[in-house]
């Protein structure tokens, strides 16, 4: 079965990933506390990839993330050729060392 988009954000934030992150000039910015964030400060703790029902190149990554003052959530990016975005340009940047798969759903 093709879990959606919709499924892993409500099972993420049911385990406490529940931040509003928003892209601001080069940075992540957390809507409540508006604090922002650098690539370095951000750390992927796993990642889903999904293609369009109807169009295979409708593509994105559902990022679940963590900042640097322990505060968690989940970014969804559309990737692919026709999706080049600061958004996606941000979560390119992120340094490798801050990328896991620790908490990825389908692997507990």
């Amino acid at each position: 079965m093709n879990k959606s988009e919709k499924y892993y954000i409500k099972q993420y934030q049911q385990k406490g990933y529940v931040t509003d992150y928003q892209i601001r000039g080069e940075n992540l910015i957390d809507l409540k506390s508006k604090k922002e964030y650098k690539p370095e400060d951000i750390f992927i703790v796993a990642e889903h990839r999904f293609e369009g029902m109807s169009n295979p190149s409708d593509m994105s990554i559902l990022y679940v993330i963590e900042d640097k003052n322990n505060s968690r959530g989940t970014v969804l990016v559309p990737y692919g050729a026709a999706n080049a975005t600061s958004l996606a340009e941000f979560f390119a940047m992120i340094p490798k060392e801050n990328c896991s798969n620790k908490v990825n759903i389908d692997n507990q």
